[in-house]
């Protein structure tokens, strides 16, 4: 990749991330006025719920250990690597974002008005905040698992990236909607995927894959990757 679209993808990511940042409070607004009091009793709240929780890292990996298994069967190079490079890249993404806000100590937005918005770090009024949720918004963990998986797809095969990345924005809406994050939490999580996913890849396509086909069997097909 050349240093000058390098450097134009790293300003558009900033733009985006910037952007992000200017929605969280209008965003926030329009969701909460848009549920109403009974709204966490809803069949909506409930399907949000249950998007969250099936588009966490141990149900996606349970997917991926199938998909493993099935591509280890047909023998199959290509999507051994692939499945593998999506386990890894979800499991980075998902580990990192999930380091990092336990030390941002920025507030859930359902946590409002009880707690003042803003970033407190690890650190506040005399209280340690790590470990505590109502601290724990940025970045978001559960959309950098789905995303990282997605960001391997796009590269590798985008016409399962498409419905990936569909998939991984609904678990996405689903943080916004429930109030467990900010728009710039996704936003930030989305761009910390994307660069995991796409170097995983890379990875997966030379030294890395050899590990993994060793580790599963060499009798694969040797299908250009």
């Amino acid at each position: 990749m050349s240093r000058p679209l390098v450097l134009l993808l790293a300003g558009l990511c900033a733009l985006a991330i910037w952007g992000a940042f200017q929605l969280d409070a209008p965003v926030r607004a329009a969701v909460v006025a848009s549920q109403g009091k009974g709204w966490k009793k809803s069949t909506d709240s409930r399907f949000h719920a249950a998007v969250r929780k099936f588009g966490d890292w141990p149900p996606l990996m349970g997917a991926c250990l199938v998909g493993l298994l099935v591509a280890r069967l047909m023998k199959s190079r290509r999507w051994m690597r692939l499945v593998a490079a999506a386990m890894i890249a979800s499991t980075l993404a998902g580990m990192i974002a999930n380091t990092s806000r336990l030390t941002t100590g920025r507030t859930r937005p359902k946590e409002s008005p009880g707690i003042e918005q803003g970033f407190y770090g690890p650190w506040h009024d005399g209280k340690l905040l790590i470990g505590q949720a109502a601290y724990n918004s940025f970045p978001s963990g559960h959309t950098a698992t789905a995303f990282g998986l997605a960001a391997v797809l796009v590269f590798a095969c985008p016409l399962l990236g498409i419905p990936a990345l569909a998939g991984a924005g609904l678990v996405s809406w689903s943080s916004i909607a429930m109030g467990a994050h900010h728009p710039s939490d996704i936003v930030v999580s989305i761009v910390l995927s994307l660069v995991v996913g796409w170097f995983v890849w890379r990875w997966m396509k030379g030294p890395g894959g050899d590990w993994i086909e060793k580790g599963l069997g060499k009798n694969v097909e040797q299908q250009p990757l």
